[in-house]
């Protein structure tokens, strides 16, 4: 008999079938058995000494939510004994009243155990398990969407920093930050073991993708910053690692079944004894070659597409063809998007970095670009690649080619007959929301498009960034950034964009309720409940979106 050491995760769910992600103790047989009759099995697989199973659960009754159990070896071990929360459950969405539901957001530390004081307030993945937990039968997410920063592997938290001392010297690079697979599992247990999230994702189906910090901090900023990476003595086992976990913790579960069934790496990781050198190679061949794998992946919820878009591993780096993505994931992009155009009410683009930010920092971050590619020589080029570091210049502004790029492809998909009611861009990453309203001077698109960025769901927001981004949708601001982009001798931009709300700051997460060709959006912010009980989620904004 193995023990249950994290999880289960309720990850990919449809009508008939659903997936399960744990990790045991030791090798066994993992089960999912429902209430109902449905379930499934699957032994466990190893990667550097740990055990996973990704259970497929079959049998589904489409338009009913089940019980579930785990059993390893024959033995439950899920719902934990004395549990407080209430049954975790497999919803199977039977696309009758065809309203899907998706919540959103980013950037989360792990939350402090129990009793210890909260820097940076209540955590809004913790008030969502409690509000579900407290009204079993009422509103919930019918998809999590988490849109980067599952884990932070260059900011830990004092009680990880306590763990890495007991490993190893922190006193070598690279100190106080994850350095191998084994400290990456650290992470995930002090951030899936916090007992709300460990239920709220054990009930609600989760879609992630990662962002900078699931690695370090402006992963693969350029091409001189990869370099200088690559020249130190740790980064290589750093970013395998990184990759190998991330690969196991979340994007297995971002499959679909069939998906998975032709998956050759996962065949032959389920396949090994020990699948740790499988998985390296798989990693290895990721770094020197990112075109080898793809991150990216789609989901259809009813008439509710969803593309989930790798925006840090896709990089293409050489500043004179620089791009957000490699010439097969924009293909690929461009395959998933406009492919039976008429079977999609709304389309929902998963980045996790904005596309659409207030204009100043658009234009620093467009005549950053232009000055590392040398359009002001050779000094302000030197000068541009220190301040794109200093100052994070690296979202889809910073390779204006490929914002054109979205810009022209969700105005396409927008477009004339079969043009969905809706095109959303999710995003994170920049510790605030906020909503942008694009047009196009040369006529907008027939569906009412919009940047939705949500975070952090659990993360701190520095004055300077309030500071920043309130100047940053202001007229002065405008005015300064057009000054830059002069200097940059930029082309302006095919789209225009105003702000439609925020920004609004603290953990908060956005809830997109998408019924017919209807869109509602919620934002909601964490706080203390008034007299003093439990933090709940608090109604920000609400509005329709179409």
């Amino acid at each position: 008999m193995g023990d249950l050491r994290l999880g289960p995760l309720l990850r990919y769910a449809d009508g008939s079938s659903a997936t399960v992600w744990v990790e045991t103790g030791r090798p066994c047989a993992a089960e999912v058995r429902c209430a109902d009759g449905a379930g499934g099995t699957a032994r466990t697989f190893q990667v550097c000494g740990h055990h996973y199973a990704l259970i497929e659960v079959t049998g589904l009754t489409p338009g009913t939510a089940t019980p579930y159990e785990v059993l390893l070896d024959g033995t439950r071990v899920w719902p934990l004994p004395d549990s407080p929360f209430p049954p975790s459950v497999i919803r199977a969405p039977d696309g009758a009243d065809g309203e899907v539901r998706v919540a959103f957001g980013s950037c989360r530390w792990a939350a402090p155990a129990a009793g210890e004081q909260d820097p940076v307030g209540p955590d809004a993945l913790d008030t969502l398990a409690a509000r579900i937990a407290a009204d079993p039968d009422g509103e919930r997410p019918d998809v999590l969407l988490l849109l980067g920063d599952q884990v932070y592997a260059d900011e830990v938290s004092d009680a990880t920093r306590r763990w890495l001392a007991g490993r190893r010297d922190l006193a070598e690079p690279p100190g106080a930050e994850v350095a191998d697979y084994e400290e990456y599992t650290h992470l995930y247990y002090e951030s899936w073991l916090d007992p709300e999230v460990r239920w709220l994702l054990s009930t609600v189906p989760s879609c992630m993708i990662f962002d900078d910090h699931d690695v370090i901090d402006d992963w693969n900023t350029s091409a001189a910053w990869l370099a200088d990476m690559r020249a130190t003595g740790w980064w290589r086992e750093r970013l395998l690692s990184g990759l190998m976990s991330y690969w196991v913790h979340q994007h297995l579960g971002n499959l679909a079944p069939a998906e998975l069934a032709a998956d050759p790496v996962y065949a032959a990781v389920r396949d090994a004894a020990d699948g740790t050198d499988t998985l390296r190679a798989f990693a290895a061949e990721a770094d020197v070659r990112p075109d080898s794998v793809r991150w990216s992946y789609r989901r259809d919820f009813g008439r509710v597409r969803l593309l989930m878009v790798d925006s840090r591993a896709a990089r293409v780096l050489q500043e004179e063809r620089r791009s957000m993505l490699d010439a097969g994931e924009a293909a690929w992009l461009r395959a998933q998007t406009l492919e039976d155009r008429g079977s999609y009410d709304h389309l929902l683009i998963g980045t996790s970095l904005p596309w659409l930010l207030p204009h100043l920092i658009h234009d620093v971050e467009g005549w950053n670009a232009a000055l590392c590619r040398g359009e002001r020589g050779a000094r302000w080029a030197r000068l541009g690649e220190k301040v794109r570091r200093a100052a994070d210049l690296e979202h889809w502004a910073a390779f204006p080619s490929s914002f054109e790029a979205l810009a022209d492809l969700i105005a396409e998909a927008g477009t004339g007959p079969g043009a969905p009611a809706t095109v959303c861009v999710l995003s994170g990453d920049v510790h605030h929301a906020y909503v942008a309203e694009p047009s196009w001077p040369g006529g907008s698109p027939d569906a009412h498009v919009v940047q939705l960025t949500c975070s952090p769901v659990h993360n701190s927001v520095p004055l300077s960034i309030r500071l920043g981004f309130r100047f940053g949708w202001s007229a002065p601001a405008r005015a300064l950034g057009r000054a830059f982009a002069r200097h940059g001798r930029l082309a302006r931009p095919s789209v225009r964009w105003r702000r439609g709300g925020g920004p609004w700051f603290g953990n908060q997460l956005m809830t997109l309720t998408l019924r017919g060709r209807t869109a509602r959006l919620r934002l909601e912010k964490a706080g203390a409940a008034d007299g003093g009980g439990r933090p709940s989620l608090r109604t920000v904004t609400e509005a329709e979106l179409s």
